[in-house]
């Protein structure tokens, strides 16, 4: 089993040794698809229920590094990404007024490793993404009973489609 799991890895190093390999930078704009279900949250001090829902998920930033190594009509793509989006959550009262609209702001790592198909100027890309959660600021902590729990590190899957232009990957 050690000499087959050696043999894998001499083909791999000798396939990314002839490799073309870019290296470049990263920038663009990002946004989160998110859906939840309204969230109650009772309020003990004045036995108040406040309903709060998403009211739009905002653009947010992101930049980072990646690296590309072209085998062929194959690539592999590891990157480095930092995001940072916001979210207007509507907070509504007992008889369903909107109160208030509060923001919260999360920044975040993700590290994908796509892999994929090149045809001509085309790409095609798919792989795992690893989301490393860093910071958040949020204006919901104004909200009595009000608390966070974000998962330092959850996993995903990205895919896209990509243009190469000259020096430039679109």
């Amino acid at each position: 089993m050690k000499n087959l799991i050696l043999l894998f890895v001499s083909v791999l190093f000798v396939q990314f040794s002839s490799a073309q390999v870019r290296v470049g930078v990263k920038a663009g704009l990002s946004t989160t698809d998110i859906a939840p279900e309204q969230l109650l949250i009772n309020n003990l001090n004045d036995l108040q229920t406040l309903k709060v829902s998403v009211a739009e998920a905002n653009y947010g930033t992101q930049f980072g590094l990646f690296l590309q190594a072209k085998m062929g009509k194959f690539f592999l793509q590891p990157e480095v990404l930092f995001n940072s989006n916001s979210v207007d959550f509507a907070i509504n009262d007992d008889s369903g007024t909107t109160s208030d609209i509060l923001t919260e702001k999360y920044q975040h790592l993700d590290i994908p490793i796509l892999m994929g198909f090149k045809l001509g100027p085309l790409r095609l890309q798919g792989g795992p993404v690893g989301h490393l959660f860093l910071n958040s600021k949020s204006e919901l902590f104004d909200i009595d009973e009000y608390d966070q729990k974000f998962e330092q590190l959850t996993y995903g899957w990205q895919a896209g489609l990509g243009l190469d232009l000259w020096k430039f990957l679109i």
